[in-house]
């Protein structure tokens, strides 16, 4: 496939590396030739320094026969231009652009085929991460969640603490403790090393479990792996930007949430905008400012500010200082496992969460839906079953009887909205949604073969 991506920062590089080693042909457009440079010593990709809205640096980007433009620069209005541009002089058939102001975003008219710009699919960084500590929020103690099947299913990484029934004991004696319930363990990570779980596989203290299971299932599968923590109530969030003031939007009406901004003036905007979130002028760093808010009595500190310093601080302080949990996000993507696990319970990058939703438009076969894992070595997939037994590699078969490529296990299915855990008897059905969990990503290239009809996949 030939993509060209526009912007050379950390989600268009992010982008460039998970798709380079894929049989891609990507070239990127950058105004910054250091930026370039960088890339191209790392990846065998195709450079192109100018303005990425200019219909003649698009030309000598190769827009002319392109399948796919990624306008992921850091204007909107770049963006939203060039995928225009790319569509009136050029006709490239899939343009996805990374919008982030809720101006535009509010009004969705703009970006109707025809009347608007002419935009595929919209990728908003600041919701796409709001909605990922939304979720971590509804389920106290998870590392990770994530919805597939419109959210009929999920999948949830969870540590193995003290305390858990699980702990200790054989995978295979999970369905013992919670008869009723239906879950498969996908994959454990113990010390960063990947292991593909086995009936006889023994959880242990630390380990990352990932599991899957019906969205009401969850907690049930959950407390077999550690103590369920009680729920929140109290959180306050250290930055006022479009990912703070989200955030507040999206759970003032549930929780007790305070707000902390440094700039007075986006203060009183918050304050204006926002109907229960109390909004509070000073540096989340500021010692005496959490004293008088009492830090100590609260359930979750998220630090979402623009400076990874500030919210790694303030983060490491609010902890030290008593609140339950800390959540920090960091722009800087390799800094993520220094700060985890430590002072800082999760530790997230907007840039991970950004590349999932546009791998899904990515993917070739009927990949509907995917999700970076592990700071992008691993990747859970829902992809659609098409076909027959006669031209299907997995339609008419049983989940036994199905070649997957290695560290590649099957997890479940929906057919007809109902959630169906992956066991070695199941026998996959044209339109079934099936979830994968892969360990090694670089996997994925043969799991789309999978899910594409006889011949026609090359």
């Amino acid at each position: 496939m030939k993509i060209i991506i526009l912007g050379a920062g950390q989600v268009g590089g992010s982008l460039a590396e998970n798709l380079a080693g894929e049989e891609n042909d990507i070239t990127v457009v950058d105004s910054d030739s250091s930026r370039l440079r960088d890339l191209q010593n790392k990846l065998e990709i195709r450079i192109i320094q100018g303005k990425a809205s200019y219909p003649a640096v698009l030309r000598q980007a190769g827009c002319e026969d392109a399948d796919m433009l990624i306008a992921v620069t850091s204007s909107d209005e770049v963006n939203m231009v060039a995928c225009q541009v790319a569509h009136s002089l050029f006709n490239t058939p899939t343009k996805i652009a990374r919008v982030r102001s809720a101006a535009y975003l509010s009004r969705k008219g703009m970006f109707n085929p025809g009347k608007g710009f002419d935009i595929d699919v919209l990728i908003s960084p600041e919701q796409i991460v709001t909605n990922h500590i939304r979720r971590l929020i509804e389920y106290p103690g998870a590392l990770q969640v994530l919805d597939f099947a419109g959210g009929l299913v999920q999948l949830v990484a969870v540590k193995a603490h003290y305390g858990g029934p699980l702990i200790g004991q054989e995978l295979s004696t999970l369905r013992k403790h919670i008869p009723n319930i239906h879950t498969r363990v996908a994959a454990i990570y113990r010390q960063n090393q990947a292991l593909i779980p086995k009936g006889d596989t023994l959880v242990q203290v630390d380990d990352e479990v990932f599991f899957i299971a019906a969205r009401k299932d969850i907690r049930a599968v959950m407390s077999e792996m550690r103590k369920i923590d009680h729920s929140y109530k109290r959180i306050v969030i250290a930055g006022g930007g479009n990912i703070g003031e989200r955030l507040a939007e999206s759970l003032e009406h549930e929780y007790q949430v305070k707000l902390i901004e440094y700039n007075p003036q986006r203060c009183i905007d918050l304050a204006e905008r926002l109907e229960r979130t109390v909004v509070l002028n000073g540096s989340a760093t500021d010692k005496s400012l959490l004293q008088e808010e009492s830090i100590d009595d609260v359930d979750i500190f998220c630090a979402v500010t623009n400076d990874d310093e500030v919210n790694i601080m303030s983060s490491m302080l609010a902890k030290r200082m008593g609140a339950g949990k800390v959540m920090t996000l960091i722009n800087n993507a390799a800094y993520v496992d220094l700060v985890q696990g430590g002072e800082v319970d999760i530790a997230f990058s907007p840039q991970q969460a950004t590349i999932g939703s546009l791998l899904t438009h990515v993917r070739r076969g009927q990949v509907k839906n995917v999700h970076s894992l592990r700071r992008g070595v691993a990747e859970a997939i829902e992809a659609v079953a098409v076909g027959d037994e006669k031209s299907s590699k997995i339609v008419g078969r049983s989940i036994e009887a199905i070649v997957l490529p290695e560290g590649v296990t099957i997890g479940a299915l929906v057919r007809d909205k109902e959630v169906m855990i992956a066991h070695p008897k199941l026998v996959i059905q044209a339109g079934d949604q099936v979830i994968l969990f892969l360990v090694d990503k670089r996997k994925v290239r043969e799991v789309e073969k999978l899910f594409t009809v006889g011949i026609t996949f090359i």
